[in-house]
């Protein structure tokens, strides 16, 4: 997964449990696209201090992954749900009641996920 969307999906899901400065910080750096030098300036801190602050909020978000992982749970159902669209419109053109049985063991595979 390319850098830049996993830690938006870390931050979606996990951001909440950072601290309010450090969800500003990670904020302005991943979402807003500002330098360090510029937060720095903003914040009242070092360079050195927003890339310490950036690496410490991709560890904690990836902690909390490696615990609870939610992100790998719902990039895993995105892409089931995309085979199921793709499997109904495979039936929806064919017929083939293959296709049904398919979308049933992809349904029945995201509730044992959940």
């Amino acid at each position: 997964m390319e850098k830049i969307v996993e830690q938006g999906l870390l931050y979606d899901f996990y951001g909440e449990l950072l601290t309010d400065h450090q969800r500003n910080v990670y904020e302005d750096v991943v979402f807003n696209d500002l330098s360090p030098s510029e937060i720095a300036k903003e914040q009242g801190i070092s360079r050195q201090g927003v890339h310490d602050l950036i690496r410490r909020c991709n560890k904690i978000l990836e902690e909390y992954e490696a615990k609870l992982h939610l992100v790998a749970k719902f990039v895993k159902i995105r892409e089931m749900v995309g085979e199921i669209q793709s499997q109904a419109d495979e039936y929806m053109e064919t017929r083939d009641l293959e296709r049904i049985e398919q979308i049933r063991r992809l349904s029945g595979e995201i509730t044992s996920t959940l």
